[in-house]
């Protein structure tokens, strides 16, 4: 190792193929992302088995060009870092085997990154760049994971250039991001769901539809029992407070019972905009344009659409902002997929701007998936020494802040 600070990094935890090369946790080289919407969109969501085949043929090229575009070779690099968990195995396993073959082949030093943790230091790289000339030195952070498949709030702490997390609250049942790609699914929208919600939400009212969220109870009769489930180990909700979890499985039942009631179905919609034959044909296809969209969609249908995404958003700022303040943080990250949505920022800045707190997000390329955030995340455990070897696999439950 030869003091260069670049570290390569490798994500394939689910349906994007990921490298980037960052330098000493700051400054990114270079960021190279192989989609497969085009892949699953198709089937309305990532099938496991198609996203492992297109990372096998999309990593090498990735890869390569990462380091092209950063004008390194593989021998300028200090280490390799790659996912490790959480996400679908066959996907993980592609980018693990491809890492520790590199990491053997330049006999460097092999990170393994937990996916949620690379979704945090986004938040921390995007303020470093945006920010070169200034020290300010990591502090404690609530931080929001919200994307397709997580909803997880962590308290962050940096500690001698080692950052540890302590679990506050999670979902119990589907992540925020899985609850908008299947309203949008029901509406007739296509994969994935999250920018069409956030893009047609504009054009309908909000508090059309009263959707709200009840407080989650703790089981009793199973309090001081030993978990029954892989999951349920994993990611325990027993020692959580109730106040900090989620649930979105309601709403989307709330929805389709919407949609139900009301003859909101994709075909009346169609056929009520003479796109869709009165008798018999296909289902309509999916819009392609925000216009066609809208030429589909009935007013009732938008104002369920504005009316969905606001008391998500508010359900994800409330619970977010008490937990702020029973911990104390000053400082919140919002970050995932979900913390592209032009709502959901705009909300939580506000919020964050009346009570004085400091809200953080990533750019929008670092909220979804990436490999910058796992190189990021990597630069503490390189300076700390905290190498995986040759054993390491794929976790595809891998907790954080247990």
């Amino acid at each position: 190792m030869h003091g260069s600070g670049l570290i390569l990094a490798i994500e394939s935890s689910c349906d994007e193929t990921a490298a980037a090369v960052v330098e000493r946790g700051c400054r990114t080289l270079s960021s190279v992302v192989a989609s497969q919407i085009a892949t699953h969109a198709r089937y309305g969501g990532v099938v496991p088995e198609l996203a492992s085949r297109e990372h096998l043929r999309a990593i090498v090229p990735v890869v390569r060009g990462a380091l092209a575009q950063a004008n390194i070779t593989l021998d300028d690099l200090d280490a390799i870092a790659v996912t490790s968990g959480p996400g679908l195995a066959g996907a993980l396993l592609v980018g693990i085997t491809y890492a520790k073959a590199l990491a053997f082949a330049q006999n460097i030093p092999l990170i393994a990154i937990n996916h949620l943790e690379g979704h945090i230091h986004a938040v921390l790289l995007n303020e470093r760049e945006s920010t070169p000339d200034t020290e300010s030195p990591d502090e404690t952070a609530l931080a929001l994971v919200v994307s397709g498949g997580h909803t997880h709030l962590f308290l962050a702490r940096p500690a001698h250039s080692v950052w540890t997390y302590k679990l506050i609250g999670r979902t119990v049942d589907d992540a925020a991001g899985e609850a908008y790609d299947k309203v949008a699914k029901l509406l007739g929208f296509g994969y994935p769901g999250g920018p069409w919600i956030d893009a047609l939400a504009l054009y309908g009212n909000p508090l059309a539809v009263p959707f709200a969220f009840s407080q989650i109870k703790t089981k009793l009769h199973l309090t001081g029992k030993a978990p029954r489930t892989k999951a349920a180990k994993t990611a325990p909700i027993a020692n959580l407070d109730p106040h900090f979890l989620f649930s979105f499985s309601g709403i989307k039942t709330a929805v389709l019972r919407y949609v139900e009631l009301h003859n909101l179905r994709p075909e009346a919609q169609a056929r009520a905009a003479r796109l869709f034959p009165p008798e018999g044909g296909q289902p309509p296809s999916p819009p392609k344009t925000k216009a066609e969209a809208l030429a589909l969609c009935p007013q009732a249908t938008l104002d369920l659409i504005a009316s969905f995404q606001h008391a998500v958003v508010g359900d994800l700022m409330k619970k977010t902002f008490a937990a702020a303040e029973a911990l104390g943080a000053r400082r919140i990250l919002v970050t995932g997929g979900v913390a592209a949505n032009r709502e959901l920022r705009a909300r939580f800045t506000a919020e964050a701007a009346r009570r004085h707190v400091r809200v953080a997000f990533p750019t929008l390329a670092l909220s979804t998936d990436n490999a910058a955030m796992i190189a990021t995340a990597a630069w503490p455990r390189l300076q700390a020494g905290d190498f995986a070897d040759q054993s390491l696999s794929a976790d595809p439950s891998l907790a954080l802040g247990r």
